[in-house]
C-alpha cells in the first residue's frame, strides 16, 4: 500500500484534499445572497440549507458545530459566511477563524442583499485567487481522515461492499489514520458485537449509553418497531428482511482488526487518531455532513441497490458489489466490486482496489458524485423551533 498522498496542508496543520473557497449561509434567509455571490464568483461554492432561525439549546448548538466545522474542514481553504443578522454570523465567523483559516462575515441586516452580495463578492474573489496558488505536497498516509457509510443495502452490501470497506479500515487503522462509523439506529441487533469491539470499559459505556439513547426515543415515541424505516422499502427489496440483519451487514465496514478507541456526538471533532463512533443518524445526507463537520476528508459509501448521495466538502467514493447496479447505474460507482460474489476476485484483492481509488481521489480525481454535480448538504435537526 501507499504511504504518501498529495494534499493541502492548511494554518492548522491538518490535511485537505480539496481546495474550496465555500460561500457559508449562516440560515435559509441567506441563502439567495450566498448563492448569488457564487454565481459572482466562478469557481466559489455555496452550501444553502433549510435552517438557522429559532433553534435553541442542543439543537443549536449542533447547528453551529455544524457550521463551524464545515467551514473549518481541510478541504476548505477559506470561506465567506452570511447571516441575517451580525451576533450569529460573528459566532460562525469566529469559530472557523480558530483554525487560522482566511473567513470573514457578512451580517444582511441594515445592508440589505445588493450591498451584502457586493461586499461579500469582493471578498470571496480575493479568497479565490488567493487559493487558486495553493500547491499540494506530499504528505503521510496517516494524515488522512477517513469516514464511512453505507446506503440503500441489499445482501451484497453485506456480502460485499461493506466488507471491502472493513478490510481497507483495517490496513488504514494499522497504518495510524483517524477514522469514523456511526448509524446508530442501523446497528439494532447487533450493538453487542460492536460493545466487544470498544477498547476498554469507559469507550463500552460510552458506545452503549448513546445506543440506549436511541432506543429511548423509540420507546418514548411508543414505537415497537421501525417498520418503513428500518430496514426501508429498498433494503427489503434487495432480499434484507429485519433489521438485525441490516446490522450484521453494515458492522462488516469496521473490518475484523479494527478496536473501537472512542465515541463522538455528532459533528464532534475526534481527539486522536483511530477507529471512532459517531452517534449519528443512518440517513445518508446528514451522516455525511456530520462527518464534514467533523474534518474528514475522504468519504466511503457502500451501496447495493445504487445511491447517488454527493457532498459539496467531502468527496464521497462509492463502492458496489452488485452486478446488476453496476450496470443500470454505472456512472454512479467509482469501485466495482461485483467480482467478489463472482469468485474473480479475493476479499484482499477488493480492499485494495478501494484504497487504489481513494489515493486517486486524495490525489485530485473527481468522484462520480463530483462530476455529476451531487451536493446534498442536510443539517441534522433535534427538535422542533422555538
Amino acid at each position: 500500500m501507499q504511504t504518501k498522498f498529495r494534499g493541502y496542508r492548511r494554518e492548522n496543520g491538518r490535511v485537505g484534499v480539496r481546495n474550496h473557497v465555500v460561500i457559508l449561509p449562516v440560515d435559509d434567509l441567506s441563502n439567495a445572497a450566498s448563492e448569488a455571490v457564487a454565481h459572482n464568483v466562478k469557481g466559489t461554492l455555496a452550501i444553502p440549507h433549510p435552517y438557522g432561525r429559532l433553534q435553541f439549546g442542543a439543537d443549536l448548538e449542533l447547528h453551529f458545530r455544524t457550521l463551524i466545522g464545515a467551514g473549518s474542514n481541510p478541504n476548505v481553504a477559506a470561506v465567506v459566511v452570511i447571516g441575517i443578522e451580525e451576533g450569529w454570523t460573528k459566532k460562525v465567523v469566529d469559530g472557523i477563524a480558530a483554525t487560522g483559516k482566511p473567513v470573514t462575515g457578512f451580517g444582511i441586516e441594515l445592508h440589505g442583499d445588493h450591498d451584502t452580495i457586493m461586499r461579500a463578492s469582493k471578498m470571496a474573489r480575493e479568497y479565490l485567487q488567493w487559493s487558486s496558488e495553493k500547491q499540494r505536497e506530499d504528505c503521510d498516509l496517516n494524515e488522512l481522515w477517513v469516514s464511512c457509510k453505507c446506503g440503500e443495502s441489499d445482501t451484497t452490501s453485506g456480502c460485499g461492499s461493506n466488507p471491502t470497506v472493513g478490510n481497507a479500515f483495517d490496513k488504514l487503522y494499522a497504518a495510524g489514520c483517524t477514522l469514523v462509523f456511526g448509524e446508530t439506529t442501523e446497528l439494532t441487533g447487533g450493538e453487542q458485537i460492536v460493545a466487544a469491539r470498544c477498547r476498554d470499559e469507559k469507550v463500552r459505556s460510552d458506545f452503549m449509553r448513546v445506543f440506549d439513547r436511541y432506543q429511548s426515543v423509540i420507546n418514548r415515541h411508543k414505537t415497537s418497531d421501525l417498520s418503513d424505516s428500518q430496514p426501508t422499502k429498498g433494503n427489503i427489496a434487495g432480499g434484507l428482511t429485519t433489521i438485525e440483519e441490516k446490522a450484521l451487514g453494515n458492522i462488516q465496514k469496521i473490518g475484523k482488526q479494527c478496536v473501537v478507541d472512542g465515541v463522538i456526538d455528532k459533528a464532534e471533532v475526534p481527539s486522536g487518531p483511530g477507529l471512532w463512533f459517531m452517534d449519528s443518524s443512518s440517513a445518508a445526507a446528514e451522516m455525511v455532513t456530520l462527518c464534514a463537520a467533523s474534518g474528514f476528508v475522504v468519504h466511503f459509501f457502500p451501496t447495493g441497490q445504487g445511491n447517488v448521495i454527493g457532498n459539496p466538502i467531502l468527496p464521497v467514493v462509492k463502492i458496489c458489489a452488485n452486478p446488476r447496479t453496476v450496470r443500470t447505474m454505472a456512472e454512479h460507482v467509482d469501485v466495482d466490486t461485483s467480482g467478489l460474489l463472482q469468485r474473480e476476485i479475493t476479499m484482499d484483492q477488493a480492499g485494495d482496489k478501494l484504497l487504489d481509488m481513494m489515493f486517486r481521489t486524495a490525489n485530485g480525481r473527481l468522484t462520480a458524485a463530483e462530476a455529476l454535480g451531487h451536493r446534498e448538504f442536510v443539517l441534522t435537526r433535534l427538535y422542533e423551533s422555538a
